[in-house]
């Protein structure tokens, strides 16, 4: 065996929860290019049905469906759709997640004022919607796969120190670490060593979510905080999409066989940095 086939993903099907966004639309992007056939799931379904022309233009597979975190119904439908189109689904890769004004302090929203819609919202959007019951429904059928399977989560720096203004989801983040760690223990013992669960954490990308607190909204200049992240990152810049690709292949492949429950930064050196 070549070392390149340790990381392919030839013949496996993969579901990527969010696919229609910038990260999760990368990620899914870089599952095709390693061989996989990709089911997209988001929201919008003119999203996920983009982000799979790009696939299929490549000339890869891939399909784009509907699919609300907050309805399972639908999660169950993509499922299903994976496994009529694929016959199996060898890799998740739960890519929903995201913050929210309403959710962040600032002076003109102090802690005391947070609404507690707005983080119940942003906790369960990261960690019940777009983590733990996708997990369930999918991890149900993909126990039994003979191969095993590979569970990638999404967790963030924010789950190693909590960053300020955001303490929802920083909450939400590190209950998604945790979990990532649970769930790997638990299939392990109780199912299958075969299906491993893991998380990449991302530093800090530009995102629609977070392009307020990063950006002048008018200038486009980099804010105080947008500052602060970049004097704080040892490679001085803010990651790209594609960065998170070669640690998801590695995490879906037979290259990372005997590795469940990590979770893997990809921040530039944010997390290693002291500050001095």
């Amino acid at each position: 065996m070549q070392a390149f086939d340790l990381f392919s993903l030839e013949g496996k099907a993969a579901v990527v929860a969010g696919g229609g966004g910038v990260l999760g639309g990368a990620i899914a992007e870089g599952l095709a290019r390693a061989g996989a056939k990709l089911v997209i799931g988001d929201l919008l379904p003119d999203m996920a049905q983009k982000a799979a022309k790009r696939i299929t233009n490549a000339g890869g597979t891939a399909l784009g469906v509907k699919m609300d975190a907050f309805d399972r119904s639908t999660i169950e439908a993509c499922r299903d759709k994976a496994y009529d189109a694929y016959g199996s689904v060898d890799i998740l890769v739960n890519a929903v997640g995201g913050n929210m004004k309403g959710a962040t302090t600032s002076a003109e929203q102090p802690f005391f004022q947070l609404s507690p819609d707005a983080l119940s919202k942003v906790f369960n959007l990261n960690i019940l919607a777009g983590t733990i019951v996708p997990c369930q429904v999918f991890g149900e059928r993909m126990k039994g796969n003979p191969d095993g399977g590979s569970i990638i989560n999404i967790s963030s720096m924010s789950a190693l120190a909590p960053l300020t203004r955001i303490p929802g989801y920083s909450a939400a983040k590190a209950a998604v670490s945790n979990f990532t760690q649970w769930l790997a223990v638990h299939f392990a013992q109780e199912y299958t060593s075969k299906l491993r669960v893991n998380a990449i954490a991302p530093g800090f990308f530009l995102t629609e979510q977070n392009r307020f607190l990063m950006t002048d909204e008018k200038t486009g200049e980099l804010t105080s905080r947008g500052k602060k992240v970049i004097d704080h990152t040892p490679m001085g810049e803010f990651g790209r999409p594609e960065d998170l690709v070669g640690v998801t292949v590695w995490l879906a492949s037979g290259a990372s066989r005997f590795v469940t429950g990590i979770v893997v930064p990809i921040d530039g050196g944010f997390s290693a940095y002291s500050g001095v």
